[in-house]
């Protein structure tokens, strides 16, 4: 009986992998803006990457995040596949396992980590967008290859030191207002995020000597706390519905 029972809870987890890898490639490509600096792009693909893996565990979040943002690669930017298929595995990866880590959180600790993590997600925003994303900035509306829409803008400096404020404030907000259930999920997503952001800088300076891959960090993180604000309600939504996901 524990048998069969261990065989379709594992042949239902290859189901949703499957699933959620499909839901990952697809939230990458629908909206994207490119990087031309990078050849990178903005896209929404973490929304999906932390709903799987906030429902189903790290395993499943690692198998959508890995397959399904690096067949998006592999069909809009080839050059980031391989590094795609580890971050993004590790970065469902962390969601999953701190999800499921901190069943029980202390409240105090959480929000203390949530405002440390918080402050480096601020701050980082606002040091790096200042430096790289200021003054006349040009974005592009599409893929790398084939971007359909050239935009370029003026940027102040000091908008994205009130844009890195406004950003650490609603995080500590968050770990001093919301429920505990949802603030343990808004650490795991911001410490999987951070490592996306960092996975790739590395990835781009070491393996594609891109001197200017720090520009994407912004761009990383803009990525996370969208997919954050997203994947909440999501998340939240389904387990009311199916409380039985809960673990």
């Amino acid at each position: 009986m524990n048998e069969k029972r261990d065989a379709t809870k594992t042949a239902f987890k290859l189901a949703i992998s499957a699933v959620f890898a499909a839901l990952v490639c697809v939230a990458t490509l629908v909206f994207t803006v490119s990087v031309p600096a990078t050849t990178g792009y903005f896209n929404v693909g973490e929304t999906a990457i932390y709903v799987a893996a906030l429902l189903f565990g790290p395993y499943v979040g690692a198998f959508a995040g890995g397959i399904g943002a690096a067949i998006a690669d592999t069909l809009v930017a080839a050059q980031f596949a391989p590094g795609t298929l580890v971050i993004k595995a590790c970065e469902g990866a962390i969601v999953g396992s701190l999800n499921k880590m901190f069943r029980r959180p202390s409240r105090s600790n959480w929000m203390i980590y949530t405002a440390s993590l918080g402050i480096i997600v601020g701050s980082l925003l606002a040091i790096t967008g200042s430096i790289y994303y200021s003054g006349d900035v040009q974005l592009s509306l599409g893929f790398p290859q084939l971007p359909t829409l050239s935009i370029t803008a003026f940027v102040p400096t000091a908008i994205w030191y009130f844009i890195g404020a406004i950003v650490a404030l609603l995080i500590i907000l968050m770990g001093f207002k919301i429920e505990p259930e949802s603030g343990r999920a808004v650490f795991s997503m911001i410490v999987g995020g951070l490592e996306m952001a960092a996975g790739y800088f590395m990835y781009e300076e070491l393996v594609l000597g891109k001197t200017g891959a720090i520009v994407e960090i912004p761009v990383n993180i803009g990525q996370m706390i969208i997919g954050l604000i997203v994947a909440i309600p999501i998340v939240s939504i389904v387990l009311r519905s199916l409380p039985q996901l809960k673990r």
